[in-house]
């Protein structure tokens, strides 16, 4: 029998749900286990815990049946390290033989030259819509190395679109990257400069790499999978970026776009602020980036002044990211405000303000 972390997609991208292992003991009663990690130093948890009197990690019941034990818990960040403690028995997170995430294996891995990529392909017969998601920094890999998973349980999204829209076609790739380094301008999770600057071309989201994306949708228009009117793209800070960069390379293929908390190149700002397409542009009133909703603002803003009929932004008011257990603590010092401000995608995937309904209610006209 294995032990197992249960998780599933929510705030904090892949959090744990559950637990099971063998136990060839009587049932210990929730006081007698303890689940103890980093999450639980956070501030959100502590401040969670403070006002609330439970919070990420604590044991909401207990049950054993037929020599397995099932510790059902609040959920909390599967990022870091953990230890069970059960009694006098300590168990560590890599002690667990298997981690199952619900709504993974809906997921199909595929390759297609340099394309690494996850697919949901609905049940549904016919041309289906399609959303194309593209995922934040740091969740790629060298062209060596890419998993080809942590696109999808890094951040709530690309599953839950699955789950959420389980009619719809799901195409979540994963970009190469450079060895991830923290950039010399960004001082305790805040970008000082006004825009960031251009990565290289070759890696991330570039106009190389999203032409082949493109291509294989391309191809599964013309397979008759996929509805050529309804193709959608989406993706948050550098996929937003990226979603930017594809409303250039794909003119011709998206019915609409989603950009969320891009990151504001003068590359990418020059796509948004000229493109066609029908574009929902959305992320906290302040984000990591100082200035990123001014450039947000000043994009949508000429984009109406040339007589774009369909551009929209919404930039989240902190009352609305603490609905969603974001950016909780008053006492948040403000650069860790603004690092977790960044999670705004939360709040457009769950679809506040109907950004996501409105995203797949658009048709790309003749």
């Amino acid at each position: 029998m294995k032990k197992t972390i249960f998780c599933e997609m929510r705030t904090l991208g892949q959090e744990v749900v559950e637990l099971t292992l063998p136990w060839d003991l009587d049932c210990p009663a929730k006081e007698d286990i303890h689940i103890d990690g980093p999450f639980r130093e956070s501030r959100r948890n502590r401040y969670i815990a403070k006002t609330r009197g439970i919070s990420g990690g604590d044991v909401t019941s207990v049950t054993l049946e037929d020599g397995m034990l099932s510790i059902d818990v609040v959920s909390f960040s599967n990022r870091s390290d953990f230890t069970v403690k059960i009694r006098d028995r300590v168990f560590q997170k890599e002690e667990f033989d298997e981690t199952v995430t619900q709504g993974l294996d809906r997921c199909e891995k595929i390759e297609e030259g340099i394309v690494r990529y996850r697919l949901y392909s609905p049940k549904a017969e016919g041309p289906r819509p399609l959303i194309l998601f593209l995922h934040g920094g740091g969740n790629g890999g060298t062209e060596e190395g890419r998993d080809n998973e942590r696109q999808l349980i890094a951040d709530y999204g690309p599953v839950n679109f699955s789950l959420n829209y389980p009619d719809v076609f799901v195409l979540a790739p994963q970009a190469i990257e450079m060895p991830f380094h923290l950039n010399p301008m960004v001082q305790g999770g805040v970008r000082k400069q006004s825009f960031v600057k251009d990565m290289d071309p070759r890696y991330g989201w570039s106009r190389d790499y999203l032409s082949k994306v493109c291509d294989i949708i391309r191809r599964m228009i013309g397979e008759g999978r996929v509805d050529g009117k309804r193709v959608y793209v989406t993706g948050l800070s550098m996929g937003g970026a990226g979603t930017c960069r594809a409303m250039s390379v794909g003119s011709d293929l998206f019915a609409a776009a989603a950009p969320v908390c891009p990151t504001m190149t003068q590359e990418t700002f020059n796509y948004l602020r000229t493109t066609k397409i029908p574009v929902w542009v959305s992320s906290a009133y302040v984000d990591h980036t100082v200035y990123r909703h001014k450039y947000l603002a000043d994009a949508v803003i000429q984009l109406k002044d040339n007589g774009h009929k369909n551009a929209h932004l919404t930039l989240y008011a902190p009352e609305e990211l603490q609905a969603y257990d974001i950016s909780l603590d008053p006492e948040t010092p403000y650069d860790e405000l603004f690092g977790e401000n960044h999670m705004s995608w939360v709040l457009t995937y769950h679809d506040e303000y109907g950004i996501m309904s409105w995203l797949l209610n658009q048709k790309k006209e003749d």
